[in-house]
């Protein structure tokens, strides 16, 4: 279906009855609508009202430009979507992005989800809009690195009393836009998974500190944990998961190769598997070997398939991530193959947070589903 100015009565197909751009139109609007495509796909239904926009979606797709509805207020984009697909968004207007105010399902401030009704729900992740403000830990820890350098704030929150250490990479991420305490708080409060104590941990480089480098597991080893022991949340500090995307599902997996005795358990999405030293200097990042340094490590442990037999590491990607696969599906085996117990998914999502959130709570529970 392509909406076109001579084609009043499209809008209804998508359950907005009534003449764009007047004001029981605006009323009854609510994104993203869709339709079903020939293609088995959606065709997704996405308004703005006033000015020219353009939808950006995160790690999925190309800006797509709004049009505008005769001579109204109305601007819209009838966009098709592949079936199984999850995906933050923002408008673009001018030089500001927005939120889409006609959609109350959103990450942080000024972006939102759409989601394909053809897949499972996220159980445990409530429904904030932009305008709500996510409830925060209490307890706030200032960590100077000596190591690191420079000073940043973490916060840690006891789950259902406080359990094992799961310490969550890019940690602002998971303050202030998905709401992981809350989800955390009731996927223990079902029974989902054992008490736990979250440890968020904001990143201030990404490409320097989540890197295969050792000094931000030195200081997580030296300065953090005990300044967490130090602070009195209840905590479990011999079991610690580290959960990590992208950047970070390459450092969470690098720390438990490198440093067994600190991390044995990794929640892994949509790892940074093309990483190599030298991959930033490519024209294009993910043109360099498969599964990159960690792969090349992982081959050393072949010779002795028990060198890994303490690690418990579960791996997810999203289906829609087709030049991530090449590089993760190595690593996945090569871990396996080394001796670790792995558990492989994927998720219905493009390289994306709200593609990783289901896995994180669910991944995190089956690697301290053993001693």
């Amino acid at each position: 279906m392509r909406l076109g100015a001579d084609r009043e009565h499209d809008f209804a197909a998508f359950g907005l009855p009534g003449e764009p751009g007047t004001d029981a139109f605006w009323a009854a609007a609510r994104t993203p609508a869709s339709v079903p495509a020939d293609d088995g796909g959606r065709l997704a239904l996405f308004l703005w009202r006033g000015s020219p926009a353009l939808i950006s979606f995160e790690s999925w797709s190309e800006p797509v430009p709004l049009r505008r509805w005769r001579d109204t207020d109305c601007w819209y984009a009838a966009v098709p979507m592949p079936a199984r697909l999850r995906v933050t968004y923002q408008l673009l207007v001018g030089e500001g992005a927005y939120a889409d105010p006609y959609n109350p399902v959103g990450a942080g401030a000024d972006r939102s989800i759409a989601a394909t009704p053809d897949i499972p729900a996220q159980p445990h992740w409530p429904v904030f809009g932009a305008d709500d403000v996510l409830p925060l830990p209490r307890t706030r820890l200032r960590w100077t690195s000596e190591r690191l350098g420079g000073r940043r704030t973490v916060r840690v929150h006891p789950v259902g009393g406080g359990g094992p250490l799961v310490l969550l990479l890019d940690g602002d991420d998971w303050l202030y836009l998905h709401p992981a305490m809350t989800a955390f708080d009731s996927a223990v409060a079902s029974g989902a998974m054992p008490p736990v104590t979250l440890v968020f941990l904001p990143a201030k480089d990404r490409e320097a500190e989540f890197g295969c480098r050792p000094e931000l597991w030195e200081a997580v080893r030296d300065e953090l944990l005990p300044l967490v022991a130090e602070s009195g949340v209840p905590a479990d500090p011999d079991r610690l998961v580290v959960a990590g995307q992208s950047l970070g599902g390459l450092s969470a997996l690098y720390a438990a190769l490198e440093f067994p005795d600190l991390v044995s358990r990794v929640a892994c999405q949509s790892g940074s598997f093309w990483w190599t030293p030298d991959a930033t200097g490519l024209a294009d990042s993910l043109d360099g070997p498969a599964g990159g340094a960690v792969a090349a490590r992982l081959r050393a442990y072949g010779a002795e398939l028990s060198e890994l037999s303490g690690l418990r590491v579960a791996f997810d990607v999203g289906e829609h991530e087709t030049r991530m696969l090449p590089h993760c599906e190595p690593v996945e085996a090569l871990a396996e193959r080394a001796g670790a117990a792995v558990r492989v998914s994927r998720s219905p999502s493009g390289h994306d947070r709200v593609g990783w959130r289901h896995a994180l709570l669910r991944d995190v529970a089956w690697t301290l589903d053993a001693p």
